[in-house]
Formats: C-alpha cells, sequence, structure tokens
C-alpha cells in the first residue's frame, strides 16, 4: 500500500470513529444501509466540483472546474457559522465571550458537532446565516431546515467568496455593516490551521511538502442513499502562490472514496 493510500485510511479510520456518534447526535443522518458496491445498480456515481482562487495572480475570479451547482456543506459550514457569530459579536462592539470560545474552537479544531449545534441556535439558525452571509459576498448559499446546518447547501464558487472574506485584507467595517474585521479573520484562520491529526486531509494534498494545511473538511452520510459528501475548503501555498481551494463532493461510495476524490482533484485543479 501506497504512503498516500495508508495516509487516507488511517484519516478515514479516525474521523470515522470521531464522528459517527456526533452526527447521529446532531440529528444529521439516520442509521442507513451499506453504500451500494462499486458497480453495482444502486446509486448515483460520485461528482465533485472544484473552485480555485490565486491570492498572489492578477485574476480576481475563481477559476471552476465541474458543474458549479448546490451540494450539501455537511461540517465546511462551521466556518461559516463562526463568521456569523464574529458578525454578531463585531456589531455588539466586542469580542468573542470566554463561553463562545469555547464552542468555536472545538467546532472547528476537531470538528464538534455539539458546539455546532449551540452556535448555529446562537446565530439565529439559517436566517442568521443568510443575514452574515449577505455581508460576506455570497450569493449560492442556503442555510439548512431547523437544527440541521449540515444539510446547508453551498456551491464551490461561493466557497471561494467565503475564504476571500476571511484570508482576504478585508474592506471597510462598520458596526452593523461590512465583513470580518481584521481580528476576527485572524482568530478564523489560526483556528483553520489547527484542525487536529486525521482532519487534515482535502485540498492539503496539493501544497508544498511540509506545510501547515488551513482548512476545514466536512463528511456526511446521507440516510436517503447510504452514499458520502465529502468536501473540503482552505488556503493552500503552491510554487510560492497562495491558493483558496473549495472541492465539494457527493454520491461517494464511502468516506475514504470521497477522501481521495477530493485530494485528486485538488491536486489536478491547482
Amino acid at each position: 500500500m501506497s504512503s498516500r493510500s495508508s495516509r487516507t485510511a488511517r484519516v478515514t479510520a479516525g474521523a470515522l470513529v470521531a464522528s459517527a456518534t456526533a452526527l447521529l447526535s446532531a440529528a444529521l443522518v439516520h442509521p442507513a444501509a451499506a453504500a451500494p458496491a462499486p458497480g453495482s445498480s444502486g446509486g448515483a456515481s460520485a461528482h465533485a466540483t472544484v473552485a480555485v482562487l490565486d491570492l498572489d495572480g492578477t485574476g480576481r475570479t475563481a477559476v471552476v472546474r465541474g458543474e458549479d451547482r448546490a451540494y450539501d456543506t455537511a461540517s465546511i459550514v462551521k466556518v461559516d457559522i463562526l463568521a456569523a457569530l464574529l458578525l454578531r459579536a463585531q456589531d455588539a462592539g466586542r469580542p468573542l465571550s470566554g463561553a463562545e470560545r469555547d464552542l468555536a474552537e472545538p467546532m472547528i479544531r476537531r470538528s464538534d458537532n455539539a458546539a455546532a449545534n449551540t452556535l448555529w441556535r446562537r446565530i439565529g439558525r439559517a436566517p442568521g446565516l443568510a443575514a452574515a452571509n449577505e455581508r460576506l459576498g455570497l450569493t449560492s448559499t442556503t442555510g439548512g431546515p431547523g437544527g440541521k446546518w449540515g444539510l446547508t447547501r453551498t456551491t464551490a464558487s461561493d466557497q471561494i467568496r467565503l475564504l476571500r472574506a476571511v484570508f482576504g485584507s478585508g474592506g471597510t467595517v462598520h458596526r452593523g455593516s461590512g465583513g470580518l474585521n481584521a481580528d476576527s479573520r485572524a482568530y478564523l484562520r489560526t483556528l483553520m490551521s489547527r484542525v487536529v491529526s486525521g482532519q487534515d486531509w482535502g485540498v492539503s494534498a496539493a501544497e508544498n511538502p511540509g506545510s501547515r494545511p488551513v482548512l476545514k473538511n466536512g463528511w456526511l452520510q446521507r440516510s436517503t442513499t447510504g452514499r458520502w459528501d465529502v468536501n473540503s475548503v482552505g488556503e493552500i501555498a503552491v510554487r510560492g502562490h497562495r491558493y483558496l481551494v473549495a472541492v465539494l463532493s457527493d454520491g461517494n461510495a464511502s468516506m475514504g472514496d470521497g477522501i481521495s476524490l477530493v485530494e485528486r482533484t485538488a491536486r489536478t485543479a491547482v
């Protein structure tokens, strides 16, 4: 087995153990029948879309490969949830409280679903996310129904807009308007650079060896099909340039297959 295959197997096993119970308690999935085997007649084939923006290039528009349609976010929406929380704190003229940080940090660093449940309610669920996204420039993201934040729908190009709001220089910020201020952007970037071991797969596969991953991943097995949504968004460094990369996929027969597809798509696109 190659070192890359071994790495994928390790992170898949670790993430599955860490997430299975939490996903069920968060009401994002229900126990499902096994996914159809490759080559069987059940289920659709996997699809992926990637969007890439070179922050150090001359272009200001992301390059998209694949159909720029909507996918389930799964846990990549946690970046958006935290951005919405930070905007609320900015509008109140205060930093995040200690209690908010105690929820935000595990939500991003280890993809804690219980923390996401609490913060989803705190930002006002889908309407609160929509209000934040209007300020952040997102145009194609719709919050999940009720408490099901993982069923938020988004496109790869909209995820690049969100990443620009986090990794860009930012525009003019006023209380009640504008995007994330410098402190908020730095806080989000720091948490994304400290994801736990086993959750640092994804777009990081395309970056320079030895670079620290700055990303957030999401994975979700759908109860209706048994197939997996697997996504990865973040910033990577390649050949002296910084790239924002968003890879969204669905219809994967397993989480491991999804990770392989996401990483292969990222490497091909950058």
